[in-house]
């Protein structure tokens, strides 16, 4: 017998509240939401440990410095606070593969890798040359 789905947020309400939260945000900070900026943060930030020299000499990384701002700590906020509506909504689980991979790649692990990486290059392009 299959158990029954715990309740969940209505897509309708969640979405409504993301809308409010940035337009709020916006108009109070002047700042608009958005992560891959982040991603090169932190990626400025990982180089620095190992190659200070190589970083500095980027003309990039004089226009995105590496630093934790106000953005890196809203995309550090959406990991916590998606784990935390997940354990309150009891929905978390630690899963492997989930169930839609399996279904479309198989359980090759290699395959899976492959196009998560292609997956998420194709996507951080597509941000940063959307510039964010």
């Amino acid at each position: 017998m299959k158990q029954p789905e715990p309740p969940q947020w209505s897509p309708y309400l969640a979405g409504s509240l993301c809308g409010a939260l940035i337009v709020i945000s916006a108009w109070l900070t002047g700042n608009f939401f958005g992560a891959s900026t982040s991603f090169a943060r932190s990626a400025g930030m990982l180089e620095q440990l190992v190659m200070p020299e190589r970083v500095a000499s980027l003309d990039y990384f004089r226009w995105i410095v590496p630093k934790i701002d106000w953005q890196w700590m809203f995309v550090l906020g959406v990991l916590f606070g998606s784990f935390l509506s997940a354990l309150t909504s009891q929905t978390f689980r630690w899963v492997a593969l989930p169930d839609m991979w399996q279904q479309r790649f198989g359980q090759d692990k290699v395959t899976r890798g492959i196009v998560a990486f292609v997956g998420g290059v194709i996507t951080m392009f597509g941000a940063r040359l959307a510039g964010g």
